[in-house]
């Protein structure tokens, strides 16, 4: 299978067969059937794009129920750091924080449940993301995280004083005071 599980529960890479040739290359980024013998059941609503710059830290985002989301993110030009939370108070990995550099090189994939926070840096000149999600994005559901809590030390592969975060983002919460029903 082109799966492999993370040390947390229901987190998933998945890793495509590539086909390369003198022509280029060909795979399928998203196959139903083998999503489900995996039990990925989702039903994809809303695909979301993003284009961003060397140092961009976007996140760490969520929505809450009952309108989490599933996420599957890719990349299609350029690498990035991908970050997870576990936020689901009753796993023994709530808390834990999962990263995994996803590239247009090695066309791997997160497979994101619902109850997780979300972000990424971007480790390339420019990064092209495509996340597919379950749930139509809800404003009034949106919420989120610090990128840069002390309790999670997540090291975002970015000098200090080149990160590029959003006025937004810099109000979030830490952990422990965010908004959370899972």
């Amino acid at each position: 299978m082109p799966f492999y599980h993370t040390d947390i529960d229901g987190l998933l890479v998945f890793e495509p067969k590539v086909f390369e040739d003198s022509r280029g290359y060909f795979f399928e980024s998203y196959n139903e059937i083998v999503f489900q013998q995996q039990g990925i059941n989702c039903r994809w609503v809303q695909d979301n794009q993003s284009m961003s710059s060397y140092g961009v830290i976007r996140g760490l985002h969520y929505q809450l129920n009952p309108h989490a989301q599933s996420k599957l993110v890719r990349v299609l030009d350029g690498a990035i750091l991908d970050a997870v939370i576990d936020l689901r108070k009753n796993f023994s990995s709530y808390g834990k924080v999962f990263c995994i550099e996803l590239s247009s090189s090695n066309n791997k994939q997160l497979f994101i449940p619902p109850g997780f926070a979300h972000g990424f840096s971007v480790l390339s000149n420019k990064a092209v993301v495509l996340y597919k999600c379950d749930k139509f994005y809800c404003k009034e559901s949106e919420a989120g995280i610090l990128y840069n809590d002390p309790s999670l030390n997540i090291d975002w592969q970015i000098p200090s004083g080149k990160e590029i975060v959003s006025e937004k983002d810099k109000q979030l919460p830490v952990l422990t005071d965010s908004r959370n029903n899972f």
